[in-house]
Protein backbone atom coordinates (compact mmCIF):
# COMPACT_ATOMS: atom_id res chain seq x y z
CA UNK A 1 0.00 0.00 0.00
CA UNK A 2 0.97 3.81 -0.58
CA UNK A 3 3.36 5.18 2.46
CA UNK A 4 1.53 7.95 4.37
CA UNK A 5 3.95 10.30 2.13
CA UNK A 6 2.44 9.50 -0.79
CA UNK A 7 -0.06 12.30 -1.51
CA UNK A 8 -0.65 13.65 -4.82
CA UNK A 9 -3.32 16.26 -3.90
CA UNK A 10 -0.99 17.38 -1.09
CA UNK A 11 -1.40 21.32 -0.79
CA UNK A 12 1.17 22.69 -2.95
CA UNK A 13 1.69 26.02 -0.41
CA UNK A 14 1.95 23.53 2.79
CA UNK A 15 5.52 21.77 4.59
CA UNK A 16 5.69 18.19 5.04
CA UNK A 17 7.01 18.93 7.91
CA UNK A 18 5.86 20.84 10.56
CA UNK A 19 7.93 22.74 13.02
CA UNK A 20 5.90 22.94 16.68
CA UNK A 21 6.57 25.78 19.30
CA UNK A 22 8.40 24.29 22.13
CA UNK A 23 5.94 26.19 24.82
CA UNK A 24 2.80 25.88 26.68
CA UNK A 25 -0.73 26.68 25.55
CA UNK A 26 -0.34 29.80 27.65
CA UNK A 27 2.05 31.17 26.06
CA UNK A 28 0.18 31.15 23.05
CA UNK A 29 -2.38 33.92 25.15
CA UNK A 30 0.69 35.93 25.65
CA UNK A 31 1.96 36.43 22.60
CA UNK A 32 -1.98 36.91 21.10
CA UNK A 33 -2.17 39.27 24.13
CA UNK A 34 0.88 40.91 23.56
CA UNK A 35 0.12 41.48 19.24
CA UNK A 36 -3.70 41.75 19.89
CA UNK A 37 -3.83 43.22 23.14
CA UNK A 38 -7.47 45.33 22.26
CA UNK A 39 -8.53 43.04 19.51
CA UNK A 40 -11.68 40.95 20.83
CA UNK A 41 -10.71 37.08 21.67
CA UNK A 42 -14.51 36.41 22.07
CA UNK A 43 -17.45 37.41 21.43
CA UNK A 44 -20.87 37.02 23.36
CA UNK A 45 -23.76 37.84 22.34
CA UNK A 46 -22.58 41.29 21.47
CA UNK A 47 -20.31 41.43 24.68
CA UNK A 48 -16.44 41.10 23.57
CA UNK A 49 -13.60 40.30 25.75
CA UNK A 50 -10.17 41.60 24.61
CA UNK A 51 -6.86 39.24 24.26
CA UNK A 52 -5.75 41.84 27.02
CA UNK A 53 -8.74 41.26 29.45
CA UNK A 54 -8.54 37.81 28.74
CA UNK A 55 -5.00 37.51 29.94
CA UNK A 56 -5.75 39.77 33.16
CA UNK A 57 -8.59 37.55 34.18
CA UNK A 58 -6.76 34.15 33.41
CA UNK A 59 -4.03 35.19 35.76
CA UNK A 60 -6.29 35.80 38.55
CA UNK A 61 -7.58 32.62 38.05
CA UNK A 62 -4.53 30.74 38.17
CA UNK A 63 -3.49 32.80 40.91
CA UNK A 64 -6.90 31.79 42.90
CA UNK A 65 -6.58 28.23 41.93
CA UNK A 66 -2.64 28.45 43.72
CA UNK A 67 -3.50 30.65 46.69
CA UNK A 68 -7.38 29.45 47.65
CA UNK A 69 -7.59 25.85 46.46
CA UNK A 70 -3.95 24.23 46.80
CA UNK A 71 -3.70 24.08 43.33
CA UNK A 72 -0.28 22.24 42.54
CA UNK A 73 2.04 21.80 38.76
CA UNK A 74 0.32 18.72 37.53
CA UNK A 75 -3.24 18.77 39.53
CA UNK A 76 -6.12 17.76 37.41
CA UNK A 77 -8.78 20.01 37.80
CA UNK A 78 -12.72 19.74 36.65
CA UNK A 79 -14.34 22.04 34.16
CA UNK A 80 -17.88 21.34 33.21
CA UNK A 81 -19.56 23.98 31.94
CA UNK A 82 -21.11 24.49 28.21
CA UNK A 83 -19.45 26.73 25.68
CA UNK A 84 -19.14 30.39 27.50
CA UNK A 85 -16.41 32.98 28.02
CA UNK A 86 -16.09 31.22 31.24
CA UNK A 87 -15.16 27.68 30.00
CA UNK A 88 -12.72 29.42 27.56
CA UNK A 89 -11.35 31.25 30.58
CA UNK A 90 -10.78 28.58 33.38
CA UNK A 91 -9.20 26.14 30.63
CA UNK A 92 -6.62 28.48 30.44
CA UNK A 93 -6.56 29.56 34.05
CA UNK A 94 -6.01 26.13 34.75
CA UNK A 95 -3.12 26.29 32.36
CA UNK A 96 -1.81 28.85 33.57
CA UNK A 97 -1.49 27.53 37.28
CA UNK A 98 0.25 24.92 35.80
CA UNK A 99 -2.74 22.11 35.91
CA UNK A 100 -3.79 20.14 33.99
CA UNK A 101 -7.71 20.42 32.40
CA UNK A 102 -10.11 17.51 32.82
CA UNK A 103 -13.27 18.59 30.01
CA UNK A 104 -16.50 17.11 31.71
CA UNK A 105 -19.35 16.46 29.37
CA UNK A 106 -22.09 19.20 30.46
CA UNK A 107 -24.88 16.29 29.90
CA UNK A 108 -23.33 13.78 32.23
CA UNK A 109 -24.81 13.52 35.62
CA UNK A 110 -23.81 13.04 39.05
CA UNK A 111 -22.81 9.53 39.21
CA UNK A 112 -20.85 10.19 36.01
CA UNK A 113 -18.78 13.01 37.56
CA UNK A 114 -18.20 10.85 40.35
CA UNK A 115 -16.22 9.17 38.38
CA UNK A 116 -14.48 11.88 36.71
CA UNK A 117 -13.25 13.09 40.65
CA UNK A 118 -12.55 10.02 41.94
CA UNK A 119 -10.30 8.94 39.05
CA UNK A 120 -8.31 11.91 38.34
CA UNK A 121 -7.94 12.65 42.57
CA UNK A 122 -9.24 16.23 41.97
CA UNK A 123 -10.43 18.17 44.42
CA UNK A 124 -10.93 21.56 42.56
CA UNK A 125 -13.77 22.42 40.01
CA UNK A 126 -14.92 24.94 37.61
CA UNK A 127 -19.09 24.41 37.02
CA UNK A 128 -21.86 26.48 35.85
CA UNK A 129 -24.72 26.93 37.91
CA UNK A 130 -27.39 25.55 35.67
CA UNK A 131 -25.19 22.58 36.41
CA UNK A 132 -25.18 22.99 40.23
CA UNK A 133 -27.36 20.20 41.41
CA UNK A 134 -25.52 17.45 39.54
CA UNK A 135 -22.31 18.14 41.18
CA UNK A 136 -23.22 19.50 44.30
CA UNK A 137 -23.83 16.16 46.18
CA UNK A 138 -19.91 15.80 45.32
CA UNK A 139 -19.12 18.46 48.22
CA UNK A 140 -17.25 17.16 50.58
CA UNK A 141 -16.76 13.54 48.86
CA UNK A 142 -13.81 14.43 47.40
CA UNK A 143 -14.76 17.48 45.71
CA UNK A 144 -13.36 20.30 47.97
CA UNK A 145 -13.22 23.53 45.96
CA UNK A 146 -16.15 24.41 43.66
CA UNK A 147 -15.99 27.67 41.33
CA UNK A 148 -19.53 28.25 40.38
CA UNK A 149 -19.99 30.49 37.12
CA UNK A 150 -23.02 32.23 35.77
CA UNK A 151 -23.04 32.79 32.25
CA UNK A 152 -24.81 36.28 32.25
CA UNK A 153 -22.22 37.58 34.25
CA UNK A 154 -20.36 38.07 30.57
CA UNK A 155 -23.49 39.77 29.14
CA UNK A 156 -21.40 43.35 29.60
CA UNK A 157 -24.21 45.01 26.91
CA UNK A 158 -27.00 45.62 25.32
CA UNK A 159 -28.07 43.67 22.93
CA UNK A 160 -30.80 42.88 20.47
CA UNK A 161 -29.73 39.03 20.10
CA UNK A 162 -32.14 36.39 21.62
CA UNK A 163 -30.52 35.43 24.63
CA UNK A 164 -31.55 31.82 25.74
CA UNK A 165 -33.25 31.67 29.44
CA UNK A 166 -30.31 29.56 30.64
CA UNK A 167 -27.79 32.49 29.76
CA UNK A 168 -29.45 35.37 30.95
CA UNK A 169 -30.36 33.91 34.25
CA UNK A 170 -29.31 35.90 37.08
CA UNK A 171 -26.45 34.98 39.08
CA UNK A 172 -27.24 31.88 41.72
CA UNK A 173 -25.60 32.31 45.24
CA UNK A 174 -26.03 28.71 46.83
CA UNK A 175 -24.21 30.10 49.93
CA UNK A 176 -22.64 26.05 49.91
CA UNK A 177 -19.26 25.77 52.59
CA UNK A 178 -16.24 24.89 49.64
CA UNK A 179 -18.25 26.95 46.61
CA UNK A 180 -17.10 30.29 45.48
CA UNK A 181 -18.87 32.17 43.00
CA UNK A 182 -16.44 33.32 39.93
CA UNK A 183 -17.61 37.06 40.04
CA UNK A 184 -16.18 36.40 43.67
CA UNK A 185 -13.34 34.52 42.45
CA UNK A 186 -12.20 38.06 40.01
CA UNK A 187 -12.52 40.23 43.02
CA UNK A 188 -9.71 38.69 44.96
CA UNK A 189 -7.24 39.56 42.41
CA UNK A 190 -5.03 36.88 43.17
CA UNK A 191 -1.48 36.67 41.38
CA UNK A 192 -0.52 33.64 40.09
CA UNK A 193 3.26 32.37 40.66
CA UNK A 194 5.57 31.39 37.61
CA UNK A 195 4.43 29.89 34.99
CA UNK A 196 6.73 26.62 34.40
CA UNK A 197 4.83 24.19 32.59
CA UNK A 198 7.11 23.17 29.23
CA UNK A 199 6.24 20.66 26.08
CA UNK A 200 6.12 17.48 28.02
CA UNK A 201 4.17 18.16 31.08
CA UNK A 202 0.17 17.13 30.90
CA UNK A 203 -1.88 20.04 29.74
CA UNK A 204 -5.80 18.13 29.14
CA UNK A 205 -6.54 15.31 29.85
CA UNK A 206 -9.92 14.18 27.72
CA UNK A 207 -11.99 11.40 28.58
CA UNK A 208 -13.15 8.67 25.64
CA UNK A 209 -17.27 8.05 25.45
CA UNK A 210 -18.14 4.47 25.37
CA UNK A 211 -21.61 2.91 26.35
CA UNK A 212 -19.95 0.30 28.86
CA UNK A 213 -17.58 -0.03 31.33
CA UNK A 214 -15.87 3.70 32.63
CA UNK A 215 -14.56 6.62 30.29
CA UNK A 216 -10.96 6.50 30.12
CA UNK A 217 -8.68 9.34 30.47
CA UNK A 218 -6.96 10.31 27.39
CA UNK A 219 -3.40 12.16 28.79
CA UNK A 220 -2.57 14.70 26.27
CA UNK A 221 0.94 17.18 26.50
CA UNK A 222 1.25 20.47 25.62
CA UNK A 223 3.34 19.27 22.96
CA UNK A 224 0.61 17.07 21.27
CA UNK A 225 -2.28 19.56 22.03
CA UNK A 226 0.19 22.26 20.57
CA UNK A 227 0.78 20.00 16.97
CA UNK A 228 -2.82 19.56 17.12
CA UNK A 229 -4.08 23.22 17.14
CA UNK A 230 -0.82 24.47 14.95
CA UNK A 231 -1.73 21.58 12.09
CA UNK A 232 -5.68 22.79 11.57
CA UNK A 233 -4.72 26.35 11.95
CA UNK A 234 -2.14 26.02 8.91
CA UNK A 235 -4.33 23.28 7.51
CA UNK A 236 -6.82 25.49 6.67
CA UNK A 237 -4.85 28.96 6.70
CA UNK A 238 -6.70 30.13 9.38
CA UNK A 239 -5.11 33.93 10.56
CA UNK A 240 -5.55 36.62 13.12
CA UNK A 241 -8.38 38.10 11.03
CA UNK A 242 -10.59 35.04 11.00
CA UNK A 243 -13.45 34.96 12.54
CA UNK A 244 -14.72 31.70 13.70
CA UNK A 245 -18.23 30.21 15.28
CA UNK A 246 -17.76 27.95 18.39
CA UNK A 247 -20.87 25.94 18.76
CA UNK A 248 -19.07 22.82 18.90
CA UNK A 249 -18.83 21.60 22.37
CA UNK A 250 -15.62 22.87 23.63
CA UNK A 251 -15.08 19.77 25.89
CA UNK A 252 -15.00 17.88 23.27
CA UNK A 253 -11.53 17.59 20.76
CA UNK A 254 -12.82 18.49 17.80
CA UNK A 255 -14.59 21.90 18.90
CA UNK A 256 -11.36 22.50 21.82
CA UNK A 257 -8.96 22.38 19.09
CA UNK A 258 -10.39 23.57 16.11
CA UNK A 259 -12.88 26.96 17.84
CA UNK A 260 -10.70 27.32 20.53
CA UNK A 261 -6.89 26.84 21.18
CA UNK A 262 -5.91 27.16 17.65
CA UNK A 263 -8.32 30.41 16.51
CA UNK A 264 -6.58 31.70 20.13
CA UNK A 265 -2.92 30.27 19.14
CA UNK A 266 -3.42 33.26 15.72
CA UNK A 267 -5.19 35.93 17.22
CA UNK A 268 -8.19 35.24 15.53
CA UNK A 269 -12.00 35.89 17.38
CA UNK A 270 -13.84 33.08 18.36
CA UNK A 271 -18.25 34.32 18.49
CA UNK A 272 -19.47 31.95 21.33
CA UNK A 273 -22.85 30.12 20.51
CA UNK A 274 -23.28 27.89 23.63
CA UNK A 275 -25.95 25.56 22.13
CA UNK A 276 -26.48 25.12 18.37
CA UNK A 277 -29.67 27.32 17.08
CA UNK A 278 -29.39 27.22 13.63
CA UNK A 279 -30.98 30.57 13.03
CA UNK A 280 -28.59 31.94 15.59
CA UNK A 281 -25.97 30.69 13.74
CA UNK A 282 -26.51 32.96 10.57
CA UNK A 283 -27.56 35.87 12.29
CA UNK A 284 -24.26 35.78 14.42
CA UNK A 285 -22.42 34.77 10.66
CA UNK A 286 -24.07 37.50 9.22
CA UNK A 287 -23.36 40.43 11.85
CA UNK A 288 -19.46 39.68 12.79
CA UNK A 289 -18.67 38.42 9.14
CA UNK A 290 -17.71 34.54 10.27
CA UNK A 291 -15.45 33.62 7.90
CA UNK A 292 -15.06 29.92 9.15
CA UNK A 293 -17.78 27.27 10.52
CA UNK A 294 -16.94 24.43 12.08
CA UNK A 295 -19.65 21.96 12.26
CA UNK A 296 -20.65 18.39 12.42
CA UNK A 297 -22.91 16.93 9.71
CA UNK A 298 -25.90 16.48 11.46
CA UNK A 299 -25.58 20.63 12.35
CA UNK A 300 -25.11 20.71 8.68
CA UNK A 301 -27.99 18.98 7.78
CA UNK A 302 -30.04 21.33 10.19
CA UNK A 303 -28.55 24.60 9.17
CA UNK A 304 -29.71 24.06 5.28
CA UNK A 305 -33.21 23.08 6.50
CA UNK A 306 -33.93 26.26 7.74
CA UNK A 307 -36.29 27.52 5.43
CA UNK A 308 -35.17 31.44 6.53
CA UNK A 309 -31.61 30.75 5.58
CA UNK A 310 -31.78 32.78 2.50
CA UNK A 311 -32.41 36.47 4.26
CA UNK A 312 -29.05 36.02 5.62
CA UNK A 313 -25.89 37.64 4.00
CA UNK A 314 -23.39 34.82 4.28
CA UNK A 315 -20.83 35.80 2.23
CA UNK A 316 -18.08 36.25 4.38
CA UNK A 317 -18.03 31.92 5.01
CA UNK A 318 -15.08 30.94 3.13
CA UNK A 319 -14.85 27.20 4.48
CA UNK A 320 -16.84 24.79 6.23
CA UNK A 321 -15.21 21.78 7.89
CA UNK A 322 -16.24 19.40 10.46
CA UNK A 323 -16.49 15.41 10.67
CA UNK A 324 -18.14 12.91 13.19
CA UNK A 325 -19.61 11.19 10.22
CA UNK A 326 -19.16 10.71 7.06
CA UNK A 327 -20.99 13.79 4.85
CA UNK A 328 -24.16 12.16 2.92
CA UNK A 329 -23.82 13.00 -1.27
CA UNK A 330 -27.58 14.82 -1.47
CA UNK A 331 -26.34 16.89 1.75
CA UNK A 332 -22.86 17.95 0.29
CA UNK A 333 -24.20 18.97 -2.90
CA UNK A 334 -27.03 21.23 -1.50
CA UNK A 335 -24.00 22.57 0.65
CA UNK A 336 -22.43 23.59 -2.21
CA UNK A 337 -25.72 24.70 -4.14
CA UNK A 338 -26.36 27.03 -1.63
CA UNK A 339 -23.27 28.61 -0.49
CA UNK A 340 -20.66 27.78 -3.19
CA UNK A 341 -18.54 25.82 -0.45
CA UNK A 342 -17.27 22.15 -0.21
CA UNK A 343 -17.60 20.16 2.91
CA UNK A 344 -14.14 19.89 4.41
CA UNK A 345 -14.32 16.46 6.22
CA UNK A 346 -11.26 15.47 8.59
CA UNK A 347 -11.00 12.15 10.99
CA UNK A 348 -9.37 12.10 14.85
CA UNK A 349 -10.59 11.28 18.07
CA UNK A 350 -9.81 12.08 21.55
CA UNK A 351 -6.80 9.79 21.58
CA UNK A 352 -5.19 12.29 19.08
CA UNK A 353 -6.85 15.71 19.96
CA UNK A 354 -8.17 15.88 16.79
CA UNK A 355 -7.45 15.27 13.64
CA UNK A 356 -4.66 12.83 12.13
CA UNK A 357 -6.26 13.30 8.78
CA UNK A 358 -7.94 16.28 6.66
CA UNK A 359 -8.98 16.67 2.98
CA UNK A 360 -7.07 19.33 0.79
CA UNK A 361 -9.39 21.95 1.28
CA UNK A 362 -8.46 22.13 -2.58
CA UNK A 363 -8.99 18.74 -3.69
CA UNK A 364 -11.81 17.16 -0.80
CA UNK A 365 -13.40 13.94 -1.40
CA UNK A 366 -16.84 13.36 -0.79
CA UNK A 367 -17.25 10.96 2.35
CA UNK A 368 -13.85 10.48 3.12
CA UNK A 369 -11.41 11.45 5.92
CA UNK A 370 -9.14 13.06 3.98
CA UNK A 371 -4.88 12.77 3.85
CA UNK A 372 -2.67 11.80 6.60
CA UNK A 373 -1.43 15.50 8.22
CA UNK A 374 2.23 16.73 8.62
CA UNK A 375 4.61 13.82 10.00
CA UNK A 376 1.54 11.39 10.20
CA UNK A 377 2.20 7.81 9.43
CA UNK A 378 -0.56 6.27 8.90
CA UNK A 379 -1.65 2.89 8.18
CA UNK A 380 -4.07 0.51 6.93
CA UNK A 381 -3.62 -2.93 8.75
CA UNK A 382 -5.48 -6.75 9.73
CA UNK A 383 -6.83 -6.53 12.54
CA UNK A 384 -6.19 -9.50 14.06
CA UNK A 385 -2.13 -10.11 13.28
CA UNK A 386 -1.28 -6.03 12.54
CA UNK A 387 0.21 -6.98 9.48
CA UNK A 388 0.05 -4.15 6.72
CA UNK A 389 -2.58 -4.37 4.14
CA UNK A 390 -2.48 -3.60 0.26
CA UNK A 391 -4.33 -0.86 -1.01
CA UNK A 392 -7.67 -0.80 -1.09
CA UNK A 393 -8.34 -3.54 1.65
CA UNK A 394 -9.96 -2.61 4.24
CA UNK A 395 -8.22 -3.33 7.67
CA UNK A 396 -7.85 -1.34 10.96
CA UNK A 397 -6.49 2.47 11.07
CA UNK A 398 -3.48 2.78 12.47
CA UNK A 399 -1.41 5.94 13.57
CA UNK A 400 1.85 7.18 14.82
CA UNK A 401 1.64 10.86 14.74
CA UNK A 402 2.84 13.85 17.08
CA UNK A 403 -0.90 14.34 18.71
CA UNK A 404 -1.31 11.17 19.88
CA UNK A 405 -1.70 10.81 24.11
CA UNK A 406 0.90 9.43 26.06
CA UNK A 407 -1.24 7.04 27.13
CA UNK A 408 -4.71 6.40 29.53
CA UNK A 409 -4.73 7.69 32.41
CA UNK A 410 -4.06 5.06 35.22
CA UNK A 411 -4.93 2.43 32.65
CA UNK A 412 -1.60 0.17 31.79
CA UNK A 413 -4.10 -2.44 30.63
CA UNK A 414 -5.87 -0.27 27.94
CA UNK A 415 -2.32 0.89 27.07
CA UNK A 416 -0.81 -2.74 26.07
CA UNK A 417 -4.40 -2.97 23.75
CA UNK A 418 -4.25 0.58 22.01
CA UNK A 419 -0.89 0.20 21.05
CA UNK A 420 1.96 -1.38 19.41
CA UNK A 421 5.30 -1.12 18.05
CA UNK A 422 6.18 -1.51 14.60
CA UNK A 423 9.22 -0.20 12.42
CA UNK A 424 10.60 1.32 15.75
CA UNK A 425 7.73 3.57 16.01
CA UNK A 426 4.46 3.45 18.79
CA UNK A 427 1.19 3.20 16.31
CA UNK A 428 -1.85 3.61 17.79
CA UNK A 429 -4.93 1.34 16.89
CA UNK A 430 -7.96 3.41 16.23
CA UNK A 431 -10.75 1.15 16.09
CA UNK A 432 -11.74 2.07 13.10
CA UNK A 433 -12.27 -0.48 9.84
CA UNK A 434 -11.09 1.77 6.43
CA UNK A 435 -9.12 1.42 3.41
CA UNK A 436 -6.76 3.55 1.40
CA UNK A 437 -7.40 4.66 -2.30
CA UNK A 438 -4.76 5.33 -4.68
CA UNK A 439 -4.40 8.63 -4.09
CA UNK A 440 -4.10 8.34 -0.14
CA UNK A 441 -6.77 9.02 1.19
CA UNK A 442 -8.43 7.61 3.95
CA UNK A 443 -11.92 5.94 3.73
CA UNK A 444 -13.82 4.75 7.04
CA UNK A 445 -15.46 1.46 6.35
CA UNK A 446 -17.04 1.07 10.14
CA UNK A 447 -16.23 0.83 13.75
CA UNK A 448 -14.05 -2.53 14.68
CA UNK A 449 -16.18 -5.15 15.15
CA UNK A 450 -19.31 -3.42 13.79
CA UNK A 451 -20.37 -5.04 11.46
CA UNK A 452 -23.75 -7.33 10.41
CA UNK A 453 -23.00 -10.86 9.23
CA UNK A 454 -26.05 -11.96 6.90
CA UNK A 455 -25.75 -15.56 5.88
CA UNK A 456 -21.44 -14.94 5.59
CA UNK A 457 -21.97 -12.09 3.68
CA UNK A 458 -20.18 -8.75 5.68
CA UNK A 459 -22.32 -5.90 5.68
CA UNK A 460 -20.61 -2.59 6.92
CA UNK A 461 -23.93 -0.36 8.32
CA UNK A 462 -22.06 2.52 7.10
CA UNK A 463 -21.74 2.04 4.24
CA UNK A 464 -25.73 1.41 3.98
CA UNK A 465 -26.30 3.97 6.21
CA UNK A 466 -24.34 6.40 3.30
CA UNK A 467 -26.54 4.13 0.19
CA UNK A 468 -29.85 5.21 2.33
CA UNK A 469 -28.90 8.73 2.64
CA UNK A 470 -29.36 8.67 -0.90
CA UNK A 471 -33.21 8.70 -0.94
CA UNK A 472 -34.86 11.66 -0.54
CA UNK A 473 -37.55 11.17 2.06
CA UNK A 474 -35.17 9.80 4.68
CA UNK A 475 -33.43 12.88 6.69
CA UNK A 476 -31.04 10.47 9.11
CA UNK A 477 -30.27 6.60 9.34
CA UNK A 478 -29.04 4.30 11.36
CA UNK A 479 -28.21 0.59 10.51
CA UNK A 480 -27.75 -2.26 13.25
CA UNK A 481 -28.08 -5.80 12.84
CA UNK A 482 -31.12 -7.82 13.74
CA UNK A 483 -31.43 -11.67 14.26
CA UNK A 484 -32.77 -13.84 11.82
CA UNK A 485 -33.65 -17.47 11.93
CA UNK A 486 -32.64 -18.26 8.61
CA UNK A 487 -29.61 -15.38 8.26
CA UNK A 488 -28.39 -15.25 11.59
CA UNK A 489 -27.84 -12.00 11.58
CA UNK A 490 -30.17 -9.17 9.09
CA UNK A 491 -29.92 -5.87 8.45
CA UNK A 492 -32.31 -3.39 10.12
CA UNK A 493 -32.45 0.05 9.60
CA UNK A 494 -33.85 2.97 12.12
CA UNK A 495 -34.79 6.14 9.72
CA UNK A 496 -36.12 9.65 10.23
CA UNK A 497 -37.75 11.35 7.92
CA UNK A 498 -37.65 14.78 6.35
CA UNK A 499 -40.24 17.33 6.86
CA UNK A 500 -42.33 18.05 4.38
CA UNK A 501 -41.61 15.39 1.90
CA UNK A 502 -43.84 12.49 1.03
CA UNK A 503 -43.21 9.57 3.69
CA UNK A 504 -42.60 6.20 2.31
CA UNK A 505 -43.46 3.22 3.49
CA UNK A 506 -41.26 0.87 5.32
CA UNK A 507 -42.38 -1.63 2.07
CA UNK A 508 -41.23 0.98 -0.49
CA UNK A 509 -37.82 2.18 1.31
CA UNK A 510 -36.89 -1.71 1.47
CA UNK A 511 -37.92 -1.87 -2.69
CA UNK A 512 -36.20 1.47 -3.33
CA UNK A 513 -32.93 -0.45 -1.38
CA UNK A 514 -32.84 -3.48 -3.43
CA UNK A 515 -32.95 -1.16 -6.41
CA UNK A 516 -29.87 1.13 -5.30
CA UNK A 517 -27.65 -1.46 -3.13
CA UNK A 518 -26.82 -5.15 -3.15
CA UNK A 519 -29.57 -7.62 -2.19
CA UNK A 520 -27.15 -8.94 0.76
CA UNK A 521 -26.71 -5.10 2.18
CA UNK A 522 -30.53 -4.38 1.88
CA UNK A 523 -32.75 -3.61 5.18
CA UNK A 524 -34.80 -6.61 5.53
CA UNK A 525 -36.38 -4.38 8.85
CA UNK A 526 -37.28 -0.41 8.76
CA UNK A 527 -38.21 1.32 12.18
CA UNK A 528 -39.07 4.84 11.65
CA UNK A 529 -38.35 6.64 14.74
CA UNK A 530 -38.73 10.85 15.06
CA UNK A 531 -35.01 11.05 16.26
CA UNK A 532 -31.84 9.05 16.79
CA UNK A 533 -30.20 9.63 19.97
CA UNK A 534 -26.64 11.36 19.69
CA UNK A 535 -23.67 11.89 22.14
CA UNK A 536 -23.62 15.92 23.00
CA UNK A 537 -21.37 15.96 20.20
CA UNK A 538 -23.25 14.58 17.96
CA UNK A 539 -22.78 11.26 16.87
CA UNK A 540 -25.20 8.85 16.36
CA UNK A 541 -25.20 6.21 19.22
CA UNK A 542 -25.39 3.58 17.36
CA UNK A 543 -24.07 0.98 20.24
CA UNK A 544 -27.60 2.05 22.12
CA UNK A 545 -29.64 1.33 19.35
CA UNK A 546 -27.65 -1.91 18.95
CA UNK A 547 -28.19 -2.78 22.40
CA UNK A 548 -32.06 -1.99 22.54
CA UNK A 549 -32.44 -4.18 19.81
CA UNK A 550 -30.38 -6.96 21.67
CA UNK A 551 -32.37 -7.01 24.34
CA UNK A 552 -35.84 -6.91 22.54
CA UNK A 553 -34.75 -10.04 20.90
CA UNK A 554 -34.20 -11.91 24.47
CA UNK A 555 -37.12 -10.62 25.55
CA UNK A 556 -39.51 -11.35 23.18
Amino acid sequence: MPDSTFAPYWPANQPRHLSIPETSLWTNIEVSATRYPDKPCMLFYDSPTSYREFRSQAEKIAGYLQQQCGVQAGDRVLLYMQNSPQFVLAYYGILRANAVVVPVNPMNRTAELEHYLRDTDATTAFASQELFEQIAPLLGLGLQHLVLAAYSDYLLKDTDLPVPAFVAAPRLVPGRPGVTLWSDMLAQACVPGPATAGPDDLCVMPYTSGTTGHPKGCMHTHRSVMYSLVSGMQWFATQQDSVMLSTLPLFHVTGMQGSMNGPLYVGATIVILPRWDRDMAARLAERYRITNLQLIVTMVVDFLSNPELGKYDLSSVRGIRGGGAAMPEAVARKLHEVLGLDYVEGYGMSETMAATHINPPEHPKKQCLGIPLFDVDARIVDPENLQPLAQGETGEIVVHAPNVMRGYWKRPDADREAFFERDGKRFLRTGDLGYVDSENYFFMVDRLKRMINASGFKVWPAEVEALLYRHPAIREACVIAATDEKRGETVKALVVLRDGVPAPTAAALIEWAHENMAAYKCPRIIEFMDALPKTSSGKVQWRELQERETLARKSA
